[in-house]
């Protein structure tokens, strides 16, 4: 026999067995921590940008109510007492409340004209087909890109050839033809995601196409009306170019040439409390509207998204 000169190994060894290796973390673990990281980081930032927005805005509502003394002497402490009397002065004084009142006309005007011309439009285009039908569409696309400012100078003399130079109905209709091009883009997109179904169900009931749109689609369409119903107000409502080059008459001027006004009257007299009242009296039938149809203009941009 061959004698060997190996030792045992220990017997502690042999009881205890190979060493233990260190398991990785599952791929679902790791995921996790990471959308957990995610999660922190988007929260974090979302906070952040709430705060540099909403802080301006109760830094302007809340100076609204100070006199001149305190929005100098102390500007982040709160008033005193609320002095509405700054608020009343520009309403009346400033004529704020003209321009409102000429802003809620213009406004409304082009929005109801805009919402029924464009669903009507955007109706056609999505569930008809015809010759031309593309190049219309693309028409209407081709209007959103091109530059307010190049067509300032032909739509002043086509205007005033009309007779509709300074007056308010003028102004609507091109605020109307001004929002008809992303009005139609938005709704031609929303209307081909609704249901054909029941449309084909209507007609084979005898309901005329004006019947079916305006009494089954046009219903349907709602969350995509308010969404699109809300930017057009938003940028109607902030719209100085056009009015400033279409509307010169100081008793037809609309909300922004008012402001613009009253920051060059109120500043020269150091009336800087009256000025933060009119630019709160501007900002809040704005951010009203928002907080009001806020869920509807969510459901309206993802309705395209979740068919």
């Amino acid at each position: 026999m061959t004698r060997t000169t190996d030792t045992p190994p220990p017997a502690d060894a042999v009881a205890e067995g190979p060493a233990p290796v260190a398991k990785e973390p599952a791929r679902g673990e790791r995921e996790k921590k990471e959308g957990t990281v995610l999660n922190v980081f988007s929260h974090g930032m979302l906070v952040l940008w709430a705060f540099m927005v909403v802080l301006p805005l109760l830094w302007a509502v809340m100076t609204s109510f100070k006199d001149d003394n305190a929005i100098f002497g102390s500007p982040w402490s709160p008033p005193d007492r609320l002095h509405f009397e700054n608020w009343a002065r520009a309403w009346t004084d400033a004529d704020m409340g003209d321009y409102f009142l000429n802003t809620v006309l213009v406004v409304g005007g082009s929005l109801l004209g805009t919402l029924v011309l464009g669903s009507m439009a955007a109706y056609v285009l999505a569930r008809f087909d015809f010759p031309g039908n593309r190049l219309v569409y693309f028409l209407f696309i081709g209007g959103m890109s091109f530059p307010i400012m190049l067509a300032l100078v032909p739509l002043f003399y086509v205007v005033n050839n009309m007779g509709l130079l300074n007056t308010l109905h003028g102004l609507i209709l091109v605020y109307i033809a001004y929002s008809l091009p992303f009005t139609v883009f938005f709704l031609t997109a929303f209307f081909r995601t609704l249901p054909t179904s029941i449309a084909e169900a209507a007609f084979v009931d005898g309901a005329s196409h004006s019947r079916t749109f305006f009494q089954i689609m046009l219903p349907m369409a709602k969350p995509g009306l308010i969404s699109v119903g809300i930017f057009n107000f938003l940028g109607q409502w902030n719209q100085y170019m056009l009015p400033t080059v279409l509307n010169t008459e100081p008793d037809k001027r609309v909300l922004t040439q008012g402001l613009v006004q009253l920051a060059a009257s109120q500043g020269y007299k150091g009336d800087w409390s009256g000025l933060f009242a009119g630019l709160v009296m501007a900002m809040l039938p704005v951010l009203a509207a928002y907080i009001v149809f806020q869920r509807q203009v969510v459901q309206g941009l993802t309705a395209g998204a979740l068919k």
